[in-house]
């Protein structure tokens, strides 16, 4: 009799165990290897200050310590309207899970990069425009001189194609509006920490954390106005950056996720077309930093 107690009580046991192993097996959040993700969300952004070189035909100068800013939307209906989503600053991506903890993708991370118009920047190198140029009136050598950057009446946003400048034309305006686009690839890893939070059962709440590193090319679209020349503006590979970041990600019915994450990373660009001749370039580095809020999917096809 003891001996059928005890072997009913070890098949209560095992059968017991067999379920929750049976439970822990079946949640779609258990393991991540083979599931694709896609996000959209959008970015704050800040930059370190940049000499960048502005060089042509018959100018070469660069403008030290370049002071920049983000061009913020705020919350707006244009990251939701697929006729104006690309207007905000805004990041895209989509990856796959090659194991349960790393994962690759692809993104494309909009920023919007604008020099900032009232500040004194030192300037050096020469201009020697011909005298029929309208720009020709800041002709000289510079040497680390100091020059207003709103000098002849430049301002952000610069002047629509077809507006002449009522002030006679601006020493510089300069920007990527639209945008720095960051085409980059990712591999990042994931880990899923619910169990700090007293979270079981992740199909219904998962919180994971999420680092990466990256790198691509930038692909911006830069309108400058560089001493009264009309500007090139349209889309040009002009360099590349590396990055890395750190996130957290929230997972809610499986499926659907909101993540913040915090990016960093160097940009390097030696081509930049700026006006419509071909010999009109600009060039500069500088590092970034990106707070993003992006929401997205993740699904087994």
């Amino acid at each position: 009799m003891k001996t059928k107690i005890l072997f009913f009580f070890l098949m209560c046991v095992s059968l017991n165990t067999f379920a929750q192993e049976e439970i822990t097996v079946q949640r779609y959040t258990a393991h991540n290897k083979g599931k694709f993700f896609v996000s959209w969300g959008g970015n704050r952004d800040s930059y370190t200050k940049s000499d960048v070189n502005f060089r042509g035909k018959d100018y070469n100068f660069t403008v030290n310590d370049m002071k920049a800013h983000d061009k913020p939307k705020g919350w707006h209906l244009d990251y939701v309207n697929p006729a104006n989503m690309t207007i905000p600053q805004t990041n895209f991506r989509m990856g796959y899970f090659f194991s349960d903890h790393y994962s690759v993708s692809i993104g494309w991370d909009h920023m919007k990069y604008v020099m900032t118009q009232n500040q004194m920047a030192n300037v050096t190198g020469t201009i020697n425009l011909p005298a029929d140029q309208s720009g020709s009136i800041y002709n000289g050598l510079y040497n680390n001189t100091p020059v207003d950057m709103s000098q002849g009446g430049a301002i952000e946003g610069g002047y629509d194609k077809g507006v002449t400048n009522p002030n006679g034309p601006a020493f510089l305006m300069y920007e990527h509006t639209d945008g720095l686009n960051y085409i980059n690839t990712e591999v990042s890893r994931h880990d899923d920490i619910s169990k700090l939070f007293g979270i079981n059962n992740t199909d219904k709440v998962q919180i994971n954390l999420t680092e990466g590193l990256g790198a691509g090319l930038l692909y911006p679209k830069t309108n400058a106005t560089v001493l009264g020349k009309e500007r090139h503006d349209d889309f040009h590979v002009s360099g590349y950056g590396l990055s890395a970041k750190a996130g957290i990600n929230f997972t809610f019915f499986k499926y659907f996720y909101i993540q913040g994450e915090l990016k960093g990373g160097y940009i390097n660009m030696q081509d930049i077309r700026t006006t419509q001749s071909n010999d009109d370039k600009a060039s500069q580095d500088f590092f970034f930093l990106q707070r993003i809020i992006a929401v997205g999917g993740i699904f087994r096809i």
